[in-house]
């Protein structure tokens, strides 16, 4: 890769750095992090910022839909790939897609002073969850293992506010326990109201995921957030390409179609377009209100479970989805 910044070519999907000794030489999480046009710049009302809140919100919403098909697209990837292989194979087809574009756009490497998040998200988002997850889904349901992602919003909230001292609003804790508790009593009630031995890998799933979004959430207020998940992807090919290789070697595969769409979807749709998307848009919204939105995530996915694998939901899908509806709109409208 040649050392040019992806800020100067005008092809690239990125955000201008500034000079040493600017803003964004400050401490990571101070307010000088956040990207031109961010909060912190105007005045609350300012028209171009609310803009950017929209279009910020819009992208972590394209993020939930794109992983709220990661459990089903997982449970169809197994019908023709083994956990291990699959986890990853998937990781190395995302890794290939984020160099490709990496070396297209000729993006330099990251600073030193950011590969211990980039580890992070790393170890969250690439490795962590979609290995615990995988293996749950083995022995466990699409609609039970979304009682994990009923908790990831407010994991992600509680680790901003550790991480980055970020202090949202009484109102916003309220409306996000108060979601929590719904998606959590739905999809308890959903998976017949028992806890299976899957459910220490969904648990575990739930603190690296968490993790892996808030400091992605912070990087990407420094650089572009598809470099995030790209770096992060690429820096685990020591670790994934050999992995596959093993794990291929080991676990037959079975050439479907239902195998080949759900790897290709967890890897492309899950793993990176949908981190992209993500990452932009706690970047741009703030990471406790973004990860709010994830609240209906556990919905998505049983509507897709439904759809997609013949599962089958209760009567009380609907109230659950309003009562869902409502949090979401408090802890955006509520103060951060």
């Amino acid at each position: 890769m040649r050392a040019q910044s992806s800020a100067t070519d005008p092809t690239s999907i990125a955000v201008s750095t500034p000079p040493a000794g600017s803003p964004t030489d400050a401490p990571a999480g101070s307010p000088t992090d956040a990207p031109a046009g961010s909060p912190t710049d105007a005045p609350a009302g300012f028209p171009a910022v609310r803009s950017a809140q929209r279009l910020g919100t819009l992208q972590a919403a394209l993020g939930v839909v794109a992983f709220s098909l990661t459990f089903p697209a997982t449970a169809w990837g197994l019908e023709g790939f083994g956990p291990w292989a699959l986890v990853a194979v998937r990781s190395v087809l995302a890794a290939a897609m984020a160099g490709g574009c990496l070396l297209f756009l000729r993006v330099r490497l990251p600073e030193r002073r950011h590969l211990a998040g980039l580890a992070v998200v790393a170890a969250g988002v690439v490795l962590g969850f979609p290995m615990l997850t995988t293996l749950a889904l083995e022995t466990s349901t699409t609609s039970h293992a979304a009682v994990v992602v009923g908790l990831l919003p407010l994991t992600t909230a509680l680790f901003s506010a550790l991480r980055m001292g970020i202090r949202p609003s009484r109102t916003f804790w309220a409306a996000a326990l108060a979601g929590a508790a719904a998606v959590l009593a739905f999809t308890v009630a959903q998976s017949g109201g028992a806890f299976t031995a899957a459910d220490g890998y969904l648990f575990a799933a739930l603190v690296v995921c968490a993790a892996g979004y808030t400091e992605g959430g912070r990087l990407a207020r420094i650089m572009p957030g598809w470099q995030v998940i790209g770096w992060a992807l690429v820096f685990c090919l020591p670790l994934t390409v050999p992995a596959a290789v093993v794990a291929l070697s080991y676990e037959p595969v079975v050439w479907n179609a239902h195998g080949v769409a759900g790897v290709l979807w967890v890897a492309a749709g899950s793993q990176f377009l949908g981190l992209v998307v993500w990452y932009r848009g706690m970047a741009a919204v703030g990471i406790p209100k973004a990860s709010q939105l994830q609240l209906a995530q556990p919905l998505l996915t049983l509507v897709w479970s439904v759809l997609l694998l013949g599962e089958h939901l209760t009567a009380a899908a609907p109230l659950t989805a309003a009562a869902v509806l409502v949090c979401i709109a408090v802890t955006q409208r509520s103060r951060s």
